[in-house]
């Protein structure tokens, strides 16, 4: 595991690195081309199947029955049943994969400014920053909603991640850090964020971090901290802008839409894909090429209304005996995996910003209504008025199972029902941190329960 690797040592404020690393730290990191390179990487680390590739997506689907796991892997089948061991390979997997992922952003954002290639221009230099940063956010949130208690649970007292930002070519020899709590956790992941908000382009490219990528993980991070005046702010700097609004109708999976802010682009030969399969594997029927892992759960097809198009229009049938299963059709390609990983969309934007408008007035405003409708439209339902709720409790119920309906799927649910307090009082509701990292001399106490 990362925080284990040998590679150096420091001694005061001199870095000794051996000369097999600087050779390798020169080809990664000698000039423009290579700088992007090693950017290219992290996105590359980023599409892993236990990163954002699928299974920590499927993980927070069917741990509060968005989904059934009917599948065979004995590992999923722990989480899925709340009995995992602090030894459980997958979980260990999504550990370890995010932290190769982060050390690989952590490079980029130290080597880059220190490359002597007067040819690489200072603004090309912090863009390539700025968008390591964005992904080293992504990372590090994915992580601590996975591994801590979510922000809300004690404004964030709770023990949360190792913050680490150097490259693993500067940890110093074996040791390894303690874990922040999760306020520095989410202070680091801010940061981040803001300096990418600042620092990057504002481009529509939707495979790549932009500035408007930046804001609309604002808004989630707030969100889950409960900050909504902060969610208010950054939400309508994507909605804000005619290149991320909500699309017509649900075409606009795979495709680089103006529903995306922010996906990983995935192909037939470069996706995330592996033995144990990808999106498409878990979440297709086995006669449409995959696994069949993971049918919806009957309680999130009760919450949908007749001619709901999310359930019509986003949905496949397969026949296991004498009982018919019914699956996500959001992604669709089992044979190559080369579903998008969607990281976000504008249509969570919204969400987000109902929410908070709703939390932060305590009352049932026109304007949310306003941003629930077309939401609504969109699925073929009928609309809303005030008068339909009776109050701000009610209007929140409403938002908390349109985002349930909406999201589903895309690795959303589990924050959703942790943050606001609606799970079970189970601590294996949080995943553990690796006994590996225990055994090697670890100075990252366990979760509860393991």
């Amino acid at each position: 595991m990362l925080f284990t690797v040998l590679f150096l040592v420091s001694c005061g404020d001199e870095l000794k690195i051996e000369p097999e690393q600087s050779l390798s730290i020169d080809a990664s990191f000698s000039d423009e081309n290579t700088s992007r390179a090693s950017l290219n990487g992290v996105y590359s680390l980023s599409q892993d199947l236990d990163v954002f590739g699928a299974m920590p997506q499927i993980i927070n689907d069917f741990m509060f029955d968005n989904v059934n796991f009917i599948g065979s892997f004995p590992t999923l089948q722990d989480v899925n049943n709340f009995a995992t061991i602090s030894d459980n390979l997958t979980t260990s997997g999504i550990f370890r994969d995010h932290y190769a992922a982060i050390l690989a952003a952590n490079s980029v954002v130290h080597f880059v400014p220190l490359i002597e290639d007067e040819t690489f221009v200072q603004e090309s230099r912090d863009e390539i920053v700025a968008e390591a940063k964005y992904l080293r956010a992504i990372l590090y949130f994915n992580l601590v909603n996975l591994f801590a208690e979510p922000y809300l649970t004690d404004n964030g007292a709770s023990p949360g991640l190792a913050i680490i930002t150097v490259p693993d070519v500067l940890l110093e020899g074996a040791k390894t850090s303690s874990r922040n709590s999760v306020a520095e956790v989410y202070a680091q992941i801010e940061q981040d964020l803001m300096d990418a908000e600042a620092g990057l382009t504002d481009s529509a490219d939707k495979y790549r971090a932009t500035t408007v990528a930046a804001s609309g993980m604002l808004s989630r991070l707030y969100l889950y901290k409960g900050d909504w005046d902060g969610v208010i702010r950054s939400a309508n700097k994507v909605i804000d802008n005619a290149a991320y609004q909500l699309a017509s109708n649900y075409d606009f999976y795979n495709t680089p839409s103006i529903e995306a802010v922010f996906s990983l682009n995935m192909s037939s030969i470069d996706n995330s894909a592996t033995g144990s399969g990808g999106w498409a594997n878990f979440y297709s029927p086995a006669p449409l090429g995959g696994r069949g892992d993971c049918p919806f759960d009957s309680t999130f097809l009760a919450l949908h209304e007749e001619g709901d198009l999310r359930i019509s229009n986003l949905t496949q049938e397969s026949i296991e005996g004498p009982i018919k299963l019914l699956y996500t059709a959001k992604f669709p390609d089992a044979q190559n995996n080369s579903d998008d990983a969607p990281i976000q969309r504008v249509t969570e934007v919204h969400l987000n910003l109902a929410e908070a408008i709703t939390r932060n007035n305590d009352a049932v405003e026109q304007s949310v209504i306003d941003i629930l409708n077309p939401i609504r439209e969109r699925a073929g339902l009928s609309t809303f008025s005030t008068d339909d709720f009776d109050d701000a409790d009610d209007l929140l119920e409403t938002i908390l199972d349109e985002r349930r309906k909406e999201l589903a799927f895309e690795g959303h649910h589990r924050n959703d029902v942790l943050r606001t307090g609606a799970a079970p009082d189970n601590d294996k509701n949080i995943l553990p941190i690796p006994q590996r990292e225990i055994d090697l001399g670890s100075s990252l106490p366990q979760n509860p329960g393991y």
